[in-house]
Protein backbone atom coordinates (compact mmCIF):
# COMPACT_ATOMS: atom_id res chain seq x y z
CA UNK A 1 0.00 0.00 0.00
CA UNK A 2 1.08 3.07 -0.50
CA UNK A 3 2.22 5.38 2.38
CA UNK A 4 2.44 9.41 0.26
CA UNK A 5 -0.39 10.21 3.01
CA UNK A 6 1.54 8.88 5.86
CA UNK A 7 2.31 5.71 7.14
CA UNK A 8 0.76 1.96 7.18
CA UNK A 9 -0.60 2.11 10.28
CA UNK A 10 -2.15 5.28 10.19
CA UNK A 11 -3.83 4.46 7.47
CA UNK A 12 -4.87 1.55 8.90
CA UNK A 13 -6.04 3.33 11.80
CA UNK A 14 -8.04 5.98 9.92
CA UNK A 15 -9.57 3.47 7.38
CA UNK A 16 -10.75 1.77 10.99
CA UNK A 17 -12.31 5.14 11.89
CA UNK A 18 -13.99 5.74 8.47
CA UNK A 19 -15.54 2.32 8.95
CA UNK A 20 -16.23 2.91 12.89
CA UNK A 21 -18.25 5.77 11.44
CA UNK A 22 -20.27 4.71 8.66
CA UNK A 23 -21.67 1.97 10.80
CA UNK A 24 -22.48 4.07 13.05
CA UNK A 25 -24.24 7.02 10.89
CA UNK A 26 -26.45 4.08 8.52
CA UNK A 27 -26.69 0.87 10.85
CA UNK A 28 -26.04 -2.29 11.53
CA UNK A 29 -28.07 -3.55 8.60
CA UNK A 30 -27.16 -1.38 5.72
CA UNK A 31 -23.59 -1.65 7.19
CA UNK A 32 -23.50 -5.85 6.76
CA UNK A 33 -25.41 -5.32 3.17
CA UNK A 34 -23.08 -2.86 1.92
CA UNK A 35 -20.33 -1.90 3.60
CA UNK A 36 -18.88 -4.98 5.71
CA UNK A 37 -16.76 -6.25 2.30
CA UNK A 38 -14.76 -3.14 1.30
CA UNK A 39 -11.32 -3.71 1.89
CA UNK A 40 -8.98 -1.11 1.76
CA UNK A 41 -6.57 -1.59 -1.51
CA UNK A 42 -4.76 1.92 -1.50
CA UNK A 43 -3.93 5.09 -0.58
CA UNK A 44 -1.73 7.50 -2.95
CA UNK A 45 -1.91 10.80 -4.24
CA UNK A 46 -5.16 12.49 -2.85
CA UNK A 47 -7.48 9.21 -3.98
CA UNK A 48 -8.40 5.82 -1.72
CA UNK A 49 -8.74 2.81 -3.83
CA UNK A 50 -11.63 0.60 -2.08
CA UNK A 51 -12.51 -2.96 -3.48
CA UNK A 52 -15.46 -4.69 -3.15
CA UNK A 53 -15.95 -8.48 -4.20
CA UNK A 54 -18.89 -7.85 -7.38
CA UNK A 55 -19.73 -5.18 -9.76
CA UNK A 56 -23.05 -5.08 -8.01
CA UNK A 57 -22.00 -3.90 -4.84
CA UNK A 58 -19.47 -1.68 -6.65
CA UNK A 59 -21.73 0.66 -8.04
CA UNK A 60 -24.39 0.36 -5.42
CA UNK A 61 -21.43 1.52 -3.12
CA UNK A 62 -20.28 4.08 -5.97
CA UNK A 63 -24.31 5.40 -6.44
CA UNK A 64 -25.62 5.33 -2.45
CA UNK A 65 -22.43 5.64 -0.18
CA UNK A 66 -19.04 7.01 -2.05
CA UNK A 67 -19.41 10.40 -1.16
CA UNK A 68 -19.88 9.98 2.64
CA UNK A 69 -17.07 7.44 2.50
CA UNK A 70 -14.96 10.80 1.16
CA UNK A 71 -16.17 13.10 3.16
CA UNK A 72 -15.35 10.95 6.35
CA UNK A 73 -11.51 10.21 5.02
CA UNK A 74 -11.53 14.05 4.30
CA UNK A 75 -12.16 14.25 7.78
CA UNK A 76 -9.48 11.43 8.93
CA UNK A 77 -6.70 12.87 6.55
CA UNK A 78 -7.07 15.93 4.96
CA UNK A 79 -5.13 15.21 1.89
CA UNK A 80 -7.68 12.73 0.54
CA UNK A 81 -9.80 14.63 -2.30
CA UNK A 82 -11.18 11.35 -3.95
CA UNK A 83 -12.07 7.85 -3.76
CA UNK A 84 -12.55 4.57 -6.23
CA UNK A 85 -14.76 2.06 -5.63
CA UNK A 86 -13.70 -1.10 -7.60
CA UNK A 87 -13.96 -4.81 -8.04
CA UNK A 88 -11.31 -7.00 -6.58
CA UNK A 89 -9.94 -9.86 -3.55
CA UNK A 90 -12.17 -8.92 -1.01
CA UNK A 91 -13.00 -10.03 2.57
CA UNK A 92 -14.56 -9.09 5.76
CA UNK A 93 -12.33 -7.76 8.36
CA UNK A 94 -11.70 -10.02 11.40
CA UNK A 95 -12.62 -7.98 13.62
CA UNK A 96 -15.26 -5.09 13.49
CA UNK A 97 -14.20 -1.71 14.34
CA UNK A 98 -16.80 -0.88 16.81
CA UNK A 99 -14.65 0.26 19.61
CA UNK A 100 -12.44 2.38 17.47
CA UNK A 101 -13.67 6.12 17.94
CA UNK A 102 -13.82 8.83 15.27
CA UNK A 103 -11.05 11.30 15.65
CA UNK A 104 -13.36 14.34 16.59
CA UNK A 105 -13.81 16.49 19.64
CA UNK A 106 -16.57 14.92 22.60
CA UNK A 107 -19.10 17.44 21.98
CA UNK A 108 -19.21 16.43 18.35
CA UNK A 109 -19.18 12.71 19.85
CA UNK A 110 -22.16 13.55 21.92
CA UNK A 111 -23.91 15.35 19.09
CA UNK A 112 -24.12 12.53 16.72
CA UNK A 113 -25.09 9.89 19.42
CA UNK A 114 -28.47 12.07 19.49
CA UNK A 115 -29.22 12.04 16.28
CA UNK A 116 -30.48 10.29 13.88
CA UNK A 117 -28.03 9.03 10.99
CA UNK A 118 -28.27 10.94 7.99
CA UNK A 119 -28.91 9.53 4.47
CA UNK A 120 -26.29 9.91 2.00
CA UNK A 121 -28.40 10.22 -0.92
CA UNK A 122 -30.52 13.42 0.82
CA UNK A 123 -29.06 16.36 -0.53
CA UNK A 124 -30.06 19.75 -2.12
CA UNK A 125 -28.23 18.31 -4.89
CA UNK A 126 -30.23 14.89 -5.16
CA UNK A 127 -33.89 17.16 -4.93
CA UNK A 128 -35.63 17.42 -8.02
CA UNK A 129 -37.59 20.69 -7.68
CA UNK A 130 -40.88 21.26 -8.95
CA UNK A 131 -44.29 23.43 -8.27
CA UNK A 132 -45.32 21.16 -5.36
CA UNK A 133 -42.10 21.66 -3.31
CA UNK A 134 -40.66 24.64 -4.86
CA UNK A 135 -41.61 26.77 -1.88
CA UNK A 136 -40.23 24.04 0.89
CA UNK A 137 -37.31 23.59 -1.15
CA UNK A 138 -36.30 27.51 -1.10
CA UNK A 139 -37.27 27.60 2.72
CA UNK A 140 -34.79 24.86 3.32
CA UNK A 141 -32.10 26.66 1.45
CA UNK A 142 -32.30 29.87 2.74
CA UNK A 143 -32.07 28.24 6.85
CA UNK A 144 -29.18 25.91 5.70
CA UNK A 145 -27.10 29.06 3.69
CA UNK A 146 -27.68 31.50 6.82
CA UNK A 147 -24.89 32.95 7.91
CA UNK A 148 -23.41 32.50 11.39
CA UNK A 149 -21.76 35.34 13.70
CA UNK A 150 -22.41 37.62 16.41
CA UNK A 151 -24.81 39.43 14.32
CA UNK A 152 -26.95 36.50 12.98
CA UNK A 153 -30.37 36.49 11.98
CA UNK A 154 -32.43 33.26 11.43
CA UNK A 155 -34.51 34.13 8.44
CA UNK A 156 -37.81 32.17 9.74
CA UNK A 157 -38.18 30.20 12.74
CA UNK A 158 -39.55 27.64 13.00
CA UNK A 159 -39.51 26.66 9.53
CA UNK A 160 -42.54 24.03 9.86
CA UNK A 161 -42.92 21.56 6.61
CA UNK A 162 -45.92 19.46 5.66
CA UNK A 163 -47.20 17.05 3.30
CA UNK A 164 -47.92 13.56 2.91
CA UNK A 165 -45.96 9.82 3.11
CA UNK A 166 -42.63 9.91 0.62
CA UNK A 167 -43.20 13.82 -0.75
CA UNK A 168 -40.12 14.80 0.54
CA UNK A 169 -39.95 16.19 4.26
CA UNK A 170 -37.39 14.39 5.55
CA UNK A 171 -34.79 14.63 2.28
CA UNK A 172 -35.22 18.38 2.85
CA UNK A 173 -34.11 18.03 6.52
CA UNK A 174 -31.29 15.39 5.77
CA UNK A 175 -30.22 17.95 3.08
CA UNK A 176 -30.45 21.07 5.53
CA UNK A 177 -28.37 19.43 7.85
CA UNK A 178 -25.43 18.06 5.16
CA UNK A 179 -25.45 21.26 3.78
CA UNK A 180 -24.42 22.73 7.59
CA UNK A 181 -22.16 19.85 8.22
CA UNK A 182 -20.21 20.49 5.33
CA UNK A 183 -19.97 24.40 5.00
CA UNK A 184 -20.22 25.36 8.27
CA UNK A 185 -19.07 22.25 10.88
CA UNK A 186 -18.71 24.51 14.06
CA UNK A 187 -22.24 24.68 14.07
CA UNK A 188 -24.04 22.08 16.40
CA UNK A 189 -27.12 20.47 14.76
CA UNK A 190 -29.27 17.84 16.15
CA UNK A 191 -31.69 16.11 13.55
CA UNK A 192 -33.87 13.40 14.90
CA UNK A 193 -37.56 12.25 14.94
CA UNK A 194 -40.23 13.09 17.69
CA UNK A 195 -40.57 9.42 18.84
CA UNK A 196 -36.48 9.54 19.64
CA UNK A 197 -37.17 13.39 21.54
CA UNK A 198 -39.66 11.33 23.50
CA UNK A 199 -37.04 8.49 24.27
CA UNK A 200 -34.53 10.62 25.06
CA UNK A 201 -36.44 12.13 27.61
CA UNK A 202 -38.18 9.67 29.19
CA UNK A 203 -34.56 8.08 29.71
CA UNK A 204 -33.56 10.82 31.42
CA UNK A 205 -36.52 11.01 33.50
CA UNK A 206 -35.30 7.74 33.96
CA UNK A 207 -32.40 8.30 35.35
CA UNK A 208 -33.14 11.37 37.27
CA UNK A 209 -31.00 13.17 34.05
CA UNK A 210 -33.23 15.80 33.05
CA UNK A 211 -30.67 19.00 33.35
CA UNK A 212 -28.50 17.11 31.11
CA UNK A 213 -31.39 16.21 28.90
CA UNK A 214 -32.03 19.82 28.97
CA UNK A 215 -28.65 21.17 28.12
CA UNK A 216 -28.04 18.74 25.43
CA UNK A 217 -31.09 19.63 23.43
CA UNK A 218 -31.12 23.44 24.13
CA UNK A 219 -27.44 24.34 23.22
CA UNK A 220 -27.85 23.72 19.55
CA UNK A 221 -27.38 25.77 16.73
CA UNK A 222 -29.80 24.09 14.97
CA UNK A 223 -32.82 21.79 15.95
CA UNK A 224 -34.61 19.00 13.62
CA UNK A 225 -37.60 17.33 14.68
CA UNK A 226 -38.87 14.95 11.98
CA UNK A 227 -42.89 13.69 12.71
CA UNK A 228 -44.19 15.89 15.27
CA UNK A 229 -47.26 14.92 15.47
CA UNK A 230 -45.81 11.77 16.70
CA UNK A 231 -45.64 13.80 20.11
CA UNK A 232 -49.24 14.34 19.84
CA UNK A 233 -51.26 13.64 22.82
CA UNK A 234 -48.11 12.72 24.96
CA UNK A 235 -48.66 15.52 27.31
CA UNK A 236 -45.12 15.73 29.67
CA UNK A 237 -43.25 15.17 26.00
CA UNK A 238 -44.98 18.42 25.03
CA UNK A 239 -44.36 20.53 27.78
CA UNK A 240 -40.59 19.83 27.39
CA UNK A 241 -40.69 20.32 23.92
CA UNK A 242 -42.65 23.83 24.53
CA UNK A 243 -39.90 24.57 27.12
CA UNK A 244 -36.77 23.49 24.65
CA UNK A 245 -38.49 25.59 21.62
CA UNK A 246 -38.87 28.50 23.59
CA UNK A 247 -35.42 28.58 24.73
CA UNK A 248 -34.34 28.02 21.42
CA UNK A 249 -35.68 30.47 19.86
CA UNK A 250 -34.83 33.21 22.71
CA UNK A 251 -31.37 32.45 21.67
CA UNK A 252 -32.54 33.05 17.88
CA UNK A 253 -31.61 29.23 17.13
CA UNK A 254 -32.69 27.48 14.48
CA UNK A 255 -35.70 25.09 14.37
CA UNK A 256 -36.67 22.88 11.52
CA UNK A 257 -39.96 20.92 12.12
CA UNK A 258 -42.05 18.71 9.68
CA UNK A 259 -45.31 16.51 9.98
CA UNK A 260 -48.17 15.42 8.13
CA UNK A 261 -50.77 18.01 8.92
CA UNK A 262 -50.46 21.75 9.37
CA UNK A 263 -50.09 23.41 13.07
CA UNK A 264 -53.59 24.02 13.05
CA UNK A 265 -55.03 20.75 11.68
CA UNK A 266 -52.45 18.55 14.41
CA UNK A 267 -55.12 16.80 16.69
CA UNK A 268 -53.95 16.28 20.28
CA UNK A 269 -51.05 18.98 20.24
CA UNK A 270 -51.83 21.97 23.33
CA UNK A 271 -53.04 25.18 21.63
CA UNK A 272 -49.96 27.00 23.15
CA UNK A 273 -48.05 24.31 20.97
CA UNK A 274 -49.61 24.81 17.50
CA UNK A 275 -49.46 28.50 18.00
CA UNK A 276 -45.35 28.60 18.41
CA UNK A 277 -45.18 25.93 15.70
CA UNK A 278 -47.14 28.45 13.15
CA UNK A 279 -44.90 31.02 14.26
CA UNK A 280 -42.27 30.91 11.18
CA UNK A 281 -42.89 29.86 8.02
CA UNK A 282 -45.29 26.85 7.05
CA UNK A 283 -44.73 25.28 3.79
CA UNK A 284 -47.20 22.50 2.32
CA UNK A 285 -45.43 19.87 -0.34
CA UNK A 286 -47.93 18.89 -2.27
CA UNK A 287 -48.67 16.04 -3.88
CA UNK A 288 -46.33 15.28 -6.93
CA UNK A 289 -46.94 16.04 -10.45
CA UNK A 290 -46.47 14.00 -13.87
CA UNK A 291 -43.37 16.57 -14.97
CA UNK A 292 -42.09 16.06 -11.27
CA UNK A 293 -41.95 12.78 -11.33
CA UNK A 294 -40.58 12.09 -14.23
CA UNK A 295 -38.03 15.03 -13.27
CA UNK A 296 -37.28 12.54 -10.15
CA UNK A 297 -36.87 9.62 -11.89
CA UNK A 298 -34.70 11.03 -14.95
CA UNK A 299 -32.57 12.18 -12.22
CA UNK A 300 -32.25 9.26 -9.98
CA UNK A 301 -31.30 7.05 -13.66
CA UNK A 302 -28.74 9.71 -14.12
CA UNK A 303 -27.26 9.08 -10.67
CA UNK A 304 -27.22 5.35 -11.02
CA UNK A 305 -25.86 5.10 -14.06
CA UNK A 306 -28.90 3.41 -15.62
CA UNK A 307 -29.65 3.32 -19.15
CA UNK A 308 -33.40 3.66 -19.01
CA UNK A 309 -35.44 4.17 -22.41
CA UNK A 310 -37.62 7.20 -22.21
CA UNK A 311 -40.98 5.39 -22.76
CA UNK A 312 -39.84 3.35 -19.43
CA UNK A 313 -39.71 6.65 -17.59
CA UNK A 314 -42.67 8.19 -19.01
CA UNK A 315 -44.84 4.84 -17.73
CA UNK A 316 -43.80 4.98 -14.43
CA UNK A 317 -44.62 8.53 -14.01
CA UNK A 318 -47.81 7.91 -15.08
CA UNK A 319 -48.34 5.03 -13.27
CA UNK A 320 -46.51 5.49 -10.19
CA UNK A 321 -48.82 8.42 -8.63
CA UNK A 322 -48.73 7.68 -4.80
CA UNK A 323 -45.37 9.20 -3.55
CA UNK A 324 -41.64 9.60 -4.47
CA UNK A 325 -40.29 6.90 -2.30
CA UNK A 326 -42.50 4.46 -3.73
CA UNK A 327 -41.22 5.60 -6.99
CA UNK A 328 -38.03 5.76 -6.24
CA UNK A 329 -38.09 2.34 -5.59
CA UNK A 330 -39.64 1.24 -8.60
CA UNK A 331 -36.88 2.41 -10.18
CA UNK A 332 -34.27 0.31 -7.72
CA UNK A 333 -36.02 -2.64 -8.45
CA UNK A 334 -35.38 -2.38 -12.19
CA UNK A 335 -31.92 -1.66 -11.44
CA UNK A 336 -31.10 -4.56 -8.95
CA UNK A 337 -32.76 -6.65 -11.38
CA UNK A 338 -31.04 -5.87 -14.70
CA UNK A 339 -27.80 -6.07 -12.70
CA UNK A 340 -28.62 -9.11 -11.06
CA UNK A 341 -30.11 -10.97 -14.04
CA UNK A 342 -28.14 -8.78 -17.00
CA UNK A 343 -31.61 -7.81 -19.09
CA UNK A 344 -31.71 -5.17 -20.77
CA UNK A 345 -34.69 -2.63 -19.73
CA UNK A 346 -37.58 -2.74 -21.50
CA UNK A 347 -40.88 -2.09 -20.98
CA UNK A 348 -41.83 -5.47 -21.10
CA UNK A 349 -39.65 -6.52 -18.46
CA UNK A 350 -40.68 -2.91 -16.14
CA UNK A 351 -43.62 -4.29 -16.34
CA UNK A 352 -42.98 -7.68 -15.20
CA UNK A 353 -40.61 -6.92 -12.48
CA UNK A 354 -42.90 -3.98 -11.03
CA UNK A 355 -46.26 -6.18 -11.37
CA UNK A 356 -47.14 -6.18 -7.93
CA UNK A 357 -46.41 -2.49 -7.25
CA UNK A 358 -48.07 -1.42 -10.54
CA UNK A 359 -51.46 -3.37 -9.98
CA UNK A 360 -51.39 -1.66 -6.09
CA UNK A 361 -51.47 1.63 -8.00
CA UNK A 362 -54.23 0.08 -10.11
CA UNK A 363 -56.27 0.21 -7.09
CA UNK A 364 -56.15 3.73 -6.80
CA UNK A 365 -59.07 6.77 -6.25
CA UNK A 366 -60.85 6.95 -9.38
CA UNK A 367 -62.59 10.57 -10.80
CA UNK A 368 -66.23 8.65 -10.85
CA UNK A 369 -65.60 7.79 -6.86
CA UNK A 370 -64.61 11.15 -6.71
CA UNK A 371 -67.86 12.59 -8.07
CA UNK A 372 -70.24 9.68 -6.38
CA UNK A 373 -68.35 10.68 -2.86
CA UNK A 374 -68.68 14.26 -3.16
CA UNK A 375 -72.30 14.10 -4.34
CA UNK A 376 -73.13 12.13 -1.44
CA UNK A 377 -71.62 14.46 0.99
CA UNK A 378 -72.91 17.49 -0.30
CA UNK A 379 -76.48 15.68 -0.90
CA UNK A 380 -76.53 16.78 -4.15
CA UNK A 381 -77.09 14.70 -7.62
CA UNK A 382 -74.51 12.95 -9.23
CA UNK A 383 -75.67 14.18 -12.45
CA UNK A 384 -74.61 18.05 -10.47
CA UNK A 385 -71.04 17.25 -11.12
CA UNK A 386 -71.15 16.90 -14.96
CA UNK A 387 -74.42 19.82 -15.38
CA UNK A 388 -73.69 23.57 -16.11
CA UNK A 389 -75.52 24.92 -12.80
CA UNK A 390 -73.61 27.36 -11.40
CA UNK A 391 -75.67 27.84 -7.85
CA UNK A 392 -73.10 27.78 -5.07
CA UNK A 393 -74.71 24.68 -3.39
CA UNK A 394 -73.49 22.71 -6.52
CA UNK A 395 -70.71 25.12 -7.94
CA UNK A 396 -68.95 24.32 -4.76
CA UNK A 397 -69.09 20.67 -4.22
CA UNK A 398 -67.79 20.38 -8.03
CA UNK A 399 -64.92 22.12 -7.21
CA UNK A 400 -64.21 20.22 -4.50
CA UNK A 401 -64.79 17.09 -6.39
CA UNK A 402 -62.40 18.83 -9.02
CA UNK A 403 -59.69 19.35 -6.54
CA UNK A 404 -60.03 15.84 -4.98
CA UNK A 405 -59.43 14.64 -9.04
CA UNK A 406 -55.69 16.45 -9.04
CA UNK A 407 -54.72 15.33 -5.67
CA UNK A 408 -55.73 11.39 -5.70
CA UNK A 409 -55.29 10.48 -9.13
CA UNK A 410 -52.78 11.09 -12.54
CA UNK A 411 -55.14 12.44 -14.74
CA UNK A 412 -54.21 15.93 -16.56
CA UNK A 413 -56.00 19.12 -15.81
CA UNK A 414 -57.92 18.54 -19.62
CA UNK A 415 -58.65 15.11 -19.13
CA UNK A 416 -60.50 15.97 -15.28
CA UNK A 417 -62.35 18.61 -17.40
CA UNK A 418 -63.75 16.57 -19.55
CA UNK A 419 -65.18 13.92 -16.66
CA UNK A 420 -66.95 16.84 -15.17
CA UNK A 421 -69.17 18.10 -18.61
CA UNK A 422 -66.47 18.62 -21.16
CA UNK A 423 -65.08 22.21 -19.14
CA UNK A 424 -61.95 23.44 -19.83
CA UNK A 425 -58.76 22.94 -18.43
CA UNK A 426 -58.76 26.48 -17.05
CA UNK A 427 -61.67 26.03 -15.15
CA UNK A 428 -60.28 23.15 -13.44
CA UNK A 429 -57.33 25.34 -12.50
CA UNK A 430 -59.64 28.26 -10.93
CA UNK A 431 -61.59 25.28 -8.89
CA UNK A 432 -58.20 24.07 -7.82
CA UNK A 433 -57.19 27.56 -6.73
CA UNK A 434 -60.24 28.53 -5.37
CA UNK A 435 -60.50 25.67 -3.02
CA UNK A 436 -56.50 26.06 -1.54
CA UNK A 437 -57.81 29.52 -0.84
CA UNK A 438 -60.72 28.63 0.91
CA UNK A 439 -59.04 25.66 2.49
CA UNK A 440 -56.82 28.03 4.19
CA UNK A 441 -59.73 30.11 5.53
CA UNK A 442 -62.66 28.27 5.97
CA UNK A 443 -62.34 25.60 8.64
CA UNK A 444 -65.41 23.82 7.74
CA UNK A 445 -64.07 22.96 4.47
CA UNK A 446 -60.80 22.23 5.70
CA UNK A 447 -62.57 19.85 7.58
CA UNK A 448 -65.00 18.47 4.75
CA UNK A 449 -62.06 17.82 2.01
CA UNK A 450 -59.87 16.10 4.61
CA UNK A 451 -62.80 13.83 5.13
CA UNK A 452 -63.23 13.09 1.77
CA UNK A 453 -59.98 12.60 1.25
CA UNK A 454 -59.43 9.91 3.98
CA UNK A 455 -62.63 8.18 2.84
CA UNK A 456 -61.38 7.76 -0.33
CA UNK A 457 -57.81 6.76 0.05
CA UNK A 458 -59.19 4.37 2.53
Amino acid sequence: MAESLGRVDDVQSQWARVRARLRNEFGDAAYRSWLRNMTLQGVDAGRVRIAVPTRFLRDWVAAHYVDRIRALWNNENGHVAAVEILVGPSSAPAAEPAELPPRDTVEAVDEKDISAPLDPRFTFENFVVGKPNELAHAAARRVAEAQVGDARTVPFNPLFLYGGVGLGKTHLMHAIAWHIRTHDPKRKVIYLSAEKFMYQFIRALRFKDTMAFKEQFRSVDVLMIDDVHFISGKDTTQEEFFHTFNALVDQNRQIVISADKSPTDLEGMEERMRSRLGWGLVADIHPTTYELRLGILQAKAERSKLAVPPKVLEFLAHRITSNVRELEGALTRIYAHTQLVGREVTLESSQEVLHDLLRANDRRVTIDEIQKRVAEHYNIRLADMHSARRARAVARPRQVAMYLAKQLTPRSLPEIGRRFGGRDHTTVMHAIRKIEELRAIDAQLNDDVELLRRMLQG
